[in-house]
């Protein structure tokens, strides 16, 4: 287990303190609330707030907008882990007739669809959500413009036929399956479709001058699935440690790992600025740190919710402002002070309960071609192979109970090591996707593809 003292230090708390105050002051929000969570739990909670002496604490309600996506992708990958549903199935398999049942449920937690973005007529964050009762008042005459598949376009509907398909497979409104699946299992009590008493009024702050707009708050209906909840930092952080850690009772960690996971093709945009998409989950790289998460926003509320699995480090900041300060930011600053102030200690090293000696057997240096690669065994049971030095192709395998190994990421993802044993059992080499990894490099009499020249390694005459 990783060992932290119970608080952060003083020096932290005050740098945090300072981004907060500043990202209030500079982007002018009437109210903004933050919160940090490390090793499991939140560490520290802050505050700053336009009227003296009323400044929010961790269980003031805020809506959080798109960050209710990532909620509903959780309900969707929980329908997965039972078997009732496939990511691969076309939506059409289950919600027929909606003009955009080509599209894949994975394609659509990915955005990937080819859906609009917005629903048509009016603006649907600022009225009400019975001017659209049924999935065909969403996605409209025309639900597709981009091949499916093909791009990343964000998409609104898209979680609302996420949403629809929810309900139809649990013979339940989504709300509530939403507070029976995920909410009460995680003591999410502060998280719901509607406000509880405190919560905060959502504002328009004028752009040109220091005046109050008060933002109308709508029920958005069947676009609920998309943007209706309202939660805490104290609740939030909570989901951030679900979503780093998993909870068996909503999903493993496997499941939310795999949420996680790119999913979407990159715009020619998103390269630039380190951003994809994975099932539910917005994944950037900032500064050369990973952060997995959502933002959130409707009229008068920005929401964040970012976690760097790797520091153990998640953030959460929420303020009651149409526009204003930059909380993705804000969020990526809190956890690089937090990582780079106190960094992650690793826990200690200890040896193998017990050693598998044919797998011991198989570790050491391996030669693709001339390259030297080293396999290793690790603590969690799966073996490593990865160049001795130097950039390459590198993955973790998990053992198989027919005797090979399943790529766990990077170029042998899926792909199948399998150990090559001679007649008398010794190992003869190793076969990966076609590739052959030898003992020593080209080695003589190993089932090397086109060959080893019979002369062997030589010299050169000058």
């Amino acid at each position: 287990m990783t060992t932290y003292q119970e608080e952060l230090l003083p020096g932290t708390r005050r740098a945090l303190l300072h981004r907060i105050a500043v990202a209030q002051a500079e982007g002018r929000a009437p109210s903004l609330v933050a919160a940090v969570v490390r090793d499991g739990r939140a560490v520290w909670h802050g505050a700053r707030s336009a009227v003296d002496g009323h400044a929010p604490d961790e269980n003031v309600q805020y809506r959080i907008g798109s960050i209710t996506k990532t909620f509903t992708a959780v309900l969707v990958l929980r329908l997965r882990d039972e078997g009732v549903l496939d990511l691969g199935d076309p939506l059409e398999k289950y919600l027929p007739g909606t003009g955009a049942g080509e599209a894949t449920i994975a394609e659509l937690l990915a955005h990937t669809g080819g859906l609009a973005a917005e629903t048509p007529g009016p603006w649907w964050e600022r009225t009400p959500g019975s001017l659209r009762p049924g999935l065909d008042d969403v996605l409209g005459e025309r639900p597709l413009l981009h091949p499916v598949g093909r791009r990343h376009h964000y998409s609104n509907p898209g979680y609302t036929l996420l949403g629809a398909l929810v309900e139809e497979l649990r013979g339940a409104p989504w709300e509530e399956v939403l507070e029976r699946e995920v909410l009460r299992p995680l003591g999410l009590e502060r998280t719901g479709v509607r406000p509880q008493a405190p919560s905060a009024g959502g504002w328009a702050v004028h752009p040109w001058a220091d005046a109050l707009l008060p933002e109308p708050v709508e029920d958005l209906g069947r676009m609920a699935p998309a943007g209706q909840l309202w939660s805490t930092t104290a609740d939030l952080a909570r989901f951030a440690v679900f979503l780093a850690q998993g909870d068996d009772r909503v999903l493993s960690a496997e499941s939310v790992c795999e949420m996680r996971t790119p999913a979407a093709p990159a715009e020619a945009a998103d390269v630039v600025d380190g951003a994809t998409y994975g099932l539910g989950m917005q994944i950037q790289n900032r500064g050369g740190r990973l952060i997995v998460g959502h933002s959130g926003s409707l009229p008068g509320f920005l929401a964040n919710l970012s976690i760097s699995v790797e520091d153990d480090v998640a953030a959460v900041v929420l303020a009651n402002c149409t526009s204003g300060p930059l909380l993705s930011a804000v969020a990526a600053d809190l956890l690089r002070i937090v990582a780079e102030a106190e960094p992650r200690i690793p826990a200690p090293w200890r040896p193998l309960p017990e050693v598998d000696a044919a797998v011991l057997e198989l570790t050491g240096p391996w030669y693709w071609g001339t390259q030297a690669f080293v396999l290793r065994m690790t603590a969690d049971g799966l073996i490593s192979l990865g160049p001795v030095s130097g950039a390459g192709r590198r993955a973790r395998f998990r053992a198989e109970t027919d005797g090979t190994w399943t790529g766990l990421e990077g170029y042998y993802a899926g792909e199948r090591l399998r150990v090559v044993r001679r007649p008398d059992g010794s190992v003869s080499h190793l076969d990966l996707g076609s590739f052959v990894f030898t003992r020593q490099p080209y080695e003589q009499g190993a089932e090397v593809p086109g060959g080893v020249d019979p002369e062997g390694w030589r010299g050169i005459a000058y």
